[in-house]
């Protein structure tokens, strides 16, 4: 390794070649000099300019390190982070995974779980009983999930609700389905099948009995 500077500032541009020959050019946003870990943040290799590759480089793998323009403005300082909602978040994402377990674990089937998401999607307390669906401790949703299995009292809001959102379900996934088949008969490979499938054909052309008639 050469050059390597024992501290990087934020915002400075460097430069270095990796032991896999591999040149990073990149804006620095990071350094640890303990582990000499540089995380350079680079333009996006999708060519997008709206998105960056970031790089955490070991610089003790490195070469030619070069810091091509030192960063001189003053640093903004950071955004300060919403602990509060991000707690929020990863408890929800626990508890859908858990969900999710629990669903996998009674056996319950790909529809099951499709409606289950869907409910999941603007509503938390929905729960599994077994292979039931069961939404705000009042309505239970049982195999094979339609409309029609629905239980709870059929006058409350939660149950009008519950159901609105199952026989909307069962429409999305029958107009994709059928799309699904609409696609796949009218693939070139679909129609290739189709014409070249045994069949009982009619000639346009005269019979050799016909033409020796004419003649």
């Amino acid at each position: 390794m050469a050059g390597v500077s024992e501290c990087f500032n934020i915002g400075s541009v460097v430069a270095c070649k990796t032991c896999y020959e591999k040149e990073i050019e990149g804006e620095v946003l990071a350094f640890d000099p303990q582990t000499k870990m540089l995380i350079l943040k680079c333009p996006a290799s999708s060519g997008r300019p709206s998105r960056n590759d970031v790089h955490m480089v070991n610089l003790s793998m490195v070469s030619d390190v070069q810091v091509k323009r030192e960063a001189t403005a003053p640093l903004e300082p950071p955004q300060s982070l919403n602990l509060q909602r991000l707690n929020t978040r990863v408890r929800n994402q626990i508890e859908e995974k858990k969900r999710l377990v629990t669903a996998l674990a009674a056996g319950v089937s790909p529809e099951g779980q499709k409606l289950f998401l869907t409910i999941t999607k603007t509503i938390n307390e929905a729960t599994w009983q077994g292979p039931n669906i069961v939404v705000w401790n009042t309505v239970t949703i049982s195999p094979p999930y339609t409309a029609e299995n629905v239980k709870g009292a059929t006058d409350s809001k939660a149950y009008l609700h519950i159901r609105k959102v199952v026989e909307k379900h069962t429409k999305d996934m029958a107009a994709a389905e059928a799309s699904s088949r609409l696609s796949g008969a009218s693939s070139p490979i679909a129609q290739q099948q189709t014409s070249s499938s045994p069949g009982p054909v009619t000639s346009t052309q005269p019979t050799l009995q016909q033409q020796a008639a004419t003649n």
